[in-house]
């Protein structure tokens, strides 16, 4: 086979293996195998981030062959479109969880799981923001993420006041979700009581404004 021969071959197989999506296995061993490569990867992209993050290193984490990672997952991108897809499924069984709860959920109960929504998600949170910041082709799904997270906010506030206006729960979703991210922010910048009391000066800020808008 001459060079140019080998280099298309070589070409056409990556092109393949891009455009072949995830294997979903129908059997119960497979799921797990495939739970089990999705959770090492969300480890090591949580530690590395996703430019420096292997394959090698990913099928290590999860005690698997290398090969097996890629019958699941046939490249990286696919690896990651896999994570994003089971992190919006969590957030969305969250946010049911919350919903559920909302009839008899005082403010404050609201305002703690708004605020703590993303704790339940664990580090999965953690690889989703370095996949949605590290990943170039992100950018779209990064948007549709936010887009989606502020739609679901919006949805909670108005099942807890129907009265609200479209936009004006747009809107307050757009303010909870910054809130929401300043958590996250605080927990890098500070430790300690110096946490304990940041955290506890937000919370008390996004009690009286939902409270404000909701119950005035």
């Amino acid at each position: 086979m001459s060079s140019s021969t080998d280099k298309s071959h070589k070409s056409n197989k990556l092109t393949k293996s891009k455009e072949r999506g995830a294997l979903a296995p129908q059997r119960s061993p497979g799921r797990l195998r495939v739970a089990a490569l999705l959770e090492a990867g969300a480890a090591v992209i949580a530690e590395k981030g996703y430019q420096a993050a292997t394959m090698a290193e990913i099928a290590a984490r999860a005690g698997a062959p290398i090969g097996s990672l890629y019958r699941f997952f046939p490249s990286k991108e696919v690896l990651a479109d896999g994570l994003i897809q089971r992190f919006g499924e969590r957030v969305d069984e969250t946010f049911a969880k919350i919903e559920g709860q909302l009839p008899g959920l005082p403010m404050a109960g609201l305002v703690e799981a708004f605020l703590t929504l993303m704790d339940d998600l664990g580090g999965e949170r953690l690889a989703m923001r370095a996949l949605l910041e590290g990943y170039a082709e992100c950018s779209v799904k990064r948007e549709a993420f936010r887009k989606g997270m502020r739609r679901r906010i919006a949805r909670m506030l108005t099942l807890r006041s129907p009265g609200l206006r479209p936009r004006t729960a747009a809107n307050m979703a757009v303010m909870v979700l910054q809130n929401m991210k300043i958590v996250g922010v605080l927990r890098q910048e500070l430790r300690g009581e110096a946490l304990a009391g940041a955290l506890g000066e937000l919370r008390e800020m996004t009690r009286v404004y939902l409270a404000s808008r909701l119950e005035g």
